[in-house]
């Protein structure tokens, strides 16, 4: 059986993502990051996502992102903004999927996996230079060289399923997929509990695509 290693934050795109992998016949291995992000109870969730898609494995990575710093998601000194702000918003983690795509690279080189699935979005999203197609084809690029599994022929495809969806219709292909989103946690502020503020950029989106999708919205807000 084909595997595929997804990428799973606990958030309403990853959720979406690793129900398409499933739908589209892998055997799917989720992988999970604790870098240090002020909302960690993101990583409850993904648990939760996991469990509820019967991967056939769920791995955290620790990681420490918050000692660098850079980001209102890994420095507590920044706060996370309550209304849009202009270009590149504070909340842009520095090289943060460029960091999980290559250790996502290197789990699926030893699982002899044949994909890799990311949630990004190129449409309804915060303007992450990391969420582009444009970086997607250059990590592509880089994969095919950097690993023994490119040089023998057989790279690892870099799958962007939600690229091109606006939020209502990620929202619609994972309710026809069966995806409780009342499990998942997408606020950058989200508490001990998992309660959103319902302020923040990825609150904002996550409520307008609901909407746009006309179905309730399960999310619980604080």
């Amino acid at each position: 059986m084909k595997k595929a290693v997804i990428l799973v934050s606990g958030g309403l795109d990853s959720a979406t993502a690793l129900a398409i992998a499933k739908a589209e016949g892998y055997e799917c291995y989720a992988l999970s990051f604790d870098y240090g992000q002020r909302h960690r109870f993101e990583l409850e969730a993904a648990k939760k996502v996991a469990a509820q898609a019967r991967v056939e494995e769920c791995k955290t990575i620790h990681l420490s992102l918050n000692e660098i710093g850079g980001s209102a998601l890994t420095d507590d000194s920044i706060d996370v903004p309550e209304t849009p702000t202009e270009g590149i918003p504070v909340t842009y983690v520095p090289a943060r999927n460029t960091i999980f795509l290559s250790l996502a690279l290197g789990w699926a080189e030893v699982l002899d996996a044949e994909a890799i699935f990311i949630g990004v979005n190129a449409v309804d999203y915060s303007g992450y230079p990391d969420c582009r197609p444009e970086y997607i084809d250059a990590f592509q690029a880089m994969a095919a060289l950097a690993t023994k599994a490119g040089v023998e022929g057989k790279p690892v495809t870099i799958k962007t399923p939600l690229i091109n969806m606006t939020k209502a219709e990620i929202i619609q292909t994972g309710t026809k997929l069966g995806v409780d989103y009342a499990q998942t946690v997408s606020c950058y502020a989200a508490d001990d509990q998992g309660y959103a503020c319902g302020k923040c950029d990825s609150c904002r989106l996550r409520k307008a695509g609901f909407e746009a999708a006309e179905l309730p919205d399960p999310t619980r807000y604080q």
